[in-house]
């Protein structure tokens, strides 16, 4: 890690909160600056990290807040159903905000751009195939970013994980939803098919990767996929999580059909319907790429589980 690194992290959610974490884990020198629009943060912020609010969404905020960073981290992000309309605006106001300043931006990205798989491992060279309405949005975005770095406007490289869980996620297809449930006794919902192999990320993986790539010159200018541990089946996760609980884990799958039912009064489901077929068939992620360039260091599952399940019996009150 250099040494009086400026960091600014765009987004204090899930992955904005483990990038922290990671940064600060390896000793980074320098400034370490968290963005968002209220101000406020669930938890209380460890020494010598600062809290500023703005709004992204205007060039000349991103400027002004990231005027002495070296590193800008991308987390931030619109409403998982407005992801059409606000996405691109969004990402085209960061990278014109930091074509001002001498930043580097890292992007978090997910892997929906390339589509149904088809079975195949997911590589990076697979084309953007995705027909659904957030899978091209996602394409858009990070042609945009790769676009940016192309032009000389804003160095760039994107970090791409699967579905990821652990402390502080809530939202994601092991959340709170699954955790809470599984904690409680109750039907745990997931969806689709738990007997399909399916790559999850740990969030500490994820961050470790984002900050892995921040630091390499060689790794600009392209999209990566951080290491995740190895692949499993979601059946086999959810084992794991019973054996770290003490107790069995009630899944509660839901298919095609009764999430077609659901999200006619619900529009977060109908939502979550478009990328069902990530657990209609294998999703399997291949980070050779990666581990070749970098190394690939990741936490077991049951390891990365216990802590997720500890997080979240200190967050849930004893009923």
């Amino acid at each position: 890690m250099a040494a009086e690194t400026n960091y600014v992290i765009l987004g204090t959610g899930q992955l904005g909160l483990a990038i922290m974490d990671e940064l600060l884990a390896r000793g980074a020198a320098g400034s370490l600056t968290l963005v968002n629009r209220s101000g406020r943060v669930g938890e209380t912020l460890p020494a010598g990290v600062q809290l500023a609010t703005g709004d992204m969404n205007d060039p000349a905020v991103v400027a002004r807040l990231c005027a002495d960073a070296d590193v800008v981290f991308m987390c931030a992000q619109p409403p998982y159903d407005k992801w059409p309309e606000l996405w691109p605006p969004l990402m085209q106001a960061v990278l014109e905000g930091l074509a001002q300043t001498q930043a580097r931006l890292v992007f978090g990205d997910n892997l929906y751009m390339y589509g149904p798989s088809g079975g195949r491992p997911i590589r990076e060279d697979m084309p953007y195939a995705a027909t659904g309405r957030k899978g091209k949005t996602r394409a858009q975005v990070a042609e945009m970013v790769l676009a940016a770095h192309r032009a000389g406007r804003v160095p760039a490289v994107i970090g791409r994980a699967s579905d990821f869980y652990g402390p502080r996620v809530t939202d994601s297809a092991f959340g709170d939803r699954f955790f809470d449930a599984a904690l409680a006794g109750k039907p745990a919902d997931l969806v689709g098919n738990l007997d399909m192999p399916h790559t999850y990320t740990f969030i500490r993986d994820f961050a470790r990767g984002l900050v892995t790539l921040s630091a390499e010159e060689s790794a600009y200018g392209q999209a990566w996929h951080v290491p995740s541990a190895p692949t499993l089946t979601t059946r086999a996760f959810v084992d794991l999580v019973a054996a770290a609980i003490g107790q069995p884990v009630r899944p509660r799958p839901a298919g095609r059909l009764l999430l077609t039912v659901i999200g006619l009064f619900q529009p977060m489901v109908r939502e979550i319907k478009e990328m069902l077929y990530e657990w209609e068939e294998p999703h399997v992620v291949d980070h050779s790429r990666f581990a070749e360039a970098f190394g690939a260091q990741t936490t077991p599952h049951a390891e990365a589980i216990a802590e997720t399940v500890a997080w979240y019996r200190a967050r849930t009150p004893a009923s």
